[in-house]
This record gives structure tokens, C-alpha cells and sequence, in this order.
């Protein structure tokens, strides 16, 4: 049994108001060239479908054309739960009919306790989905007495276990913050104060868990409990993750590798630091110059227009700081002073703007009329 293992693919997210349907688009492409050169069994989405409850018409568009394609086309079940940026329901929407086409949502308690049970060459796979649900959700519908997400998810994970069958493996997929495992800017936080740790031991019982939420790629726990990380980069503090897929391979014994498969989207998210003549310079032959850029610039003098200059040679310059603007500052501000002269900062702002320095009587013109100011 071979099966992909994807989840958090926020389809609809913005980025600096910039809509990433496009890469989003290009990245599920490289997942269906995947399926389509590769015998998969099964492809697994771990939550987070959509950036929000309620998608944009655009994000639904392409999710259908995906379903249409590996369902219908390349007749690969596709199996997935909500995760805490979808609404349950709405996804849930209409499952039981889709469920014969192959598409499987797993949206519920009711269906949590029904695998999905695919056969192979080495036996047969049960697929159980977990939902996203908030602990209030789960004590609501269980009568217990559970209060954080582990406990939650402790009492989810027993009910399932009691749904095993000796003649299955057993997969779970679930959407949560699994204690200890790293995680990302571009993540919405499950609960305030910590509450929202999950113990991988709840899982361990499992032949595999694709886990989805956390937004890069890692194990936790055992070889077999992971996150497959999300679709492409949500944030910059994403720059150096390696964003794709999981291939999981079980055979009559259980599991036995998980192989991370490379996506690349063709906007790359990265943090461009240096001084401003010295990027400019770079981003001429930067091959990669289409990338979303956050620059730091590390000049200590004033730029006039540093964003249309930047522009320039990186047009998808989506956020600007500038540290270098800020050296000495926080012991000149104990002084109540400015690390830099009205003086200074005027003369940096003359130069940018007449591309010339100001003359020897302007600047002592200027210096006197600055004078008398702070006099009064």
C-alpha cells in the first residue's frame, strides 16, 4: 500500500494582499503530474483545504477541477478531514453522495468511527479521519468531562481504537498541535496558554498518523507520526523549509518509510538583507528576482522611495524594515535625543530627493533656521 500524504493547503490565502491562488494552483499541478507517473493508492489530506470557512469562489473552482481530475480521471480516492480554517459542514456538504466517486470527507463524529477501508496487495488499509473539533465541541457530544485539546483527542483516538479490526492496518488522520513539534508564523493558533498540546502517545497504537496543522515537515514521537508540512511557503519565516508531500508505504506488517516528494511553487518567499546600492546591484542578475521578497535594509541614512527603487529589480517586494535606521537609537532616546540630527536626517533627504549635496550657505542657512526652531 502506497499512499500521498499532504495537508494545510490554505487554497484562497493571501499574502500581503496578494492572492497565492496562482502558485497554489501550479503546486497542486506537480501533485497531479505525481499521481499520474506514480502507483498511488490513495491520496490524504490532513485539513486546512481552504484558507477560511468560507472560501472564494476562485479557491472552490480549483479544488473541483483538482477532485474532477484525480477522482474522476485518475480514479485515486482522495481522502480528507477539515481542519481548523475549514468549516466542517460546509466541506462536509453532500460526502455521502461523493463518497461513490471517490472523494471521501471525513467531516464528522458519526463518519470518524467509519473507516475508509481500500484494499492492496499487502492487505487491507482502515482509514480513520479525525476532524478538527474544539474540546467544548467533543465534551458537548460525548458527555465527558474534557477540557483541553489532549484530553480531547484522548478520547477521540480510544473510540477509534475500538473500531480496529485484526484484519486491518490502520491509518489515522487528524488536524492538531502535537506537543514538542515546531511550528510557524503562518499558523493559526489552535487556543491561547498551551492548551492546545496534544501527546503523540494517543497515537502510537496507529500504523501510520498523517497529521496536518503544523506547516513543516516533521516526525513527532515515532518514525510513523508526522506532519507532511503545508502546500508552499505561508510566511517568510518559512524561507529554508522544504515544502511537499509524504509518500507512506505499509505493507502486511505496518508501516515501512515515509518519503518526503519536493513541491516547489514558482514564487518563493525570501528575506533579502543588505544595504540598498549593494541590492540593487544583485537583484540586476538575481535569476529568482520574481520571488516574494521581504528586504531588511541595513543603511543607517534616509532613502527617499526605498520601495520603488527596490521595485525596481525585485517586483514583488512585499514588506520592507529597516534596522540600520535604528542603530543607537534606544540609547539616544534614554537622553531623549534623536541618534541622528534634524540636520543629518535633512541633508540624507536633500540628497535623495536633487540627487546633490546641499550647498555651504544652504546647509548653514538651514542650520540656523533649525536653531532658532528649537529655541522657541
Amino acid at each position: 500500500m502506497k499512499f500521498l500524504h499532504t495537508s494545510d493547503w490554505h487554497l484562497g490565502r493571501q499574502f500581503h494582499n496578494v492572492s497565492l491562488l496562482d502558485d497554489q494552483k501550479a503546486v497542486l499541478k506537480q501533485i497531479t503530474q505525481y499521481i499520474e507517473s506514480n502507483q498511488v493508492d490513495a491520496l490524504v489530506i490532513a485539513g486546512d483545504v481552504y484558507d477560511r470557512s468560507v472560501p472564494p469562489t476562485a479557491a472552490i473552482e480549483v479544488m473541483d477541477q483538482f477532485v474532477n481530475h484525480i477522482c474522476g480521471e485518475l480514479n485515486v480516492p482522495i481522502i480528507l478531514i477539515p481542519g481548523n480554517h475549514d468549516g466542517a459542514q460546509r466541506l462536509g456538504f453532500g460526502s455521502d453522495r461523493m463518497r461513490e466517486s471517490g472523494l471521501h470527507i471525513i467531516a464528522d463524529f458519526e463518519d470518524m468511527l467509519t473507516p475508509v477501508v481500500l484494499e492492496s496487495d499487502t492487505g487491507s488499509v482502515a482509514f480513520f479521519g479525525m476532524p478538527y473539533n474544539d474540546p467544548e465541541l467533543v465534551r458537548h457530544y460525548y458527555k465527558e468531562a474534557v477540557s483541553t485539546h489532549d484530553e480531547a483527542h484522548q478520547l477521540l483516538s480510544e473510540r477509534i481504537q475500538q473500531q480496529f479490526s485484526p484484519e486491518h492496518k490502520n491509518v489515522l488522520i487528524s488536524h492538531c498541535f502535537v506537543d514538542g513539534a515546531i511550528e510557524s508564523e503562518s499558523e493559526r493558533p489552535l487556543s491561547i496558554g498551551g492548551s492546545d498540546r496534544v501527546s503523540h502517545q494517543h497515537f502510537v497504537g496507529f500504523d501510520y498518523v498523517a497529521l496536518g496543522h503544523l506547516h513543516q515537515p516533521q516526525k513527532k514521537g515515532e518514525e510513523h507520526i508526522r506532519y507532511s508540512g503545508s502546500l508552499m511557503k505561508y510566511s517568510f519565516s518559512e524561507q529554508h523549509q522544504k515544502k511537499g508531500m509524504t509518500l507512506v508505504e505499509l505493507n502486511s506488517d505496518g508501516f515501512v518509510s515515509a518519503t518526503h516528494i519536493n513541491l516547489t511553487a514558482p514564487h518563493q518567499m525570501r528575506i533579502i538583507e543588505g544595504e540598498m546600492e549593494k541590492i540593487l546591484v544583485e537583484g540586476k542578475t538575481d535569476p529568482n528576482n520574481q520571488d516574494y521578497v521581504m528586504v531588511r535594509l541595513l543603511d543607517q541614512h534616509a532613502i527617499l522611495n526605498p520601495m520603488e527603487k527596490l521595485r525596481s529589480v525585485y517586483p514583488n517586494v512585499l514588506h520592507l524594515e529597516k534596522p540600520g535606521m535604528l542603530v543607537g537609537v534606544e540609547q539616544e532616546m534614554a537622553q531623549a535625543k534623536l541618534a541622528r540630527s534634524e540636520m543629518d536626517m535633512f541633508r540624507d533627504f536633500f540628497s535623495q530627493a536633487q540627487d546633490s549635496q546641499l550647498s555651504e550657505e544652504q546647509d548653514q542657512a538651514l542650520s540656523q533656521i533649525i536653531k532658532q526652531l528649537n529655541q522657541q
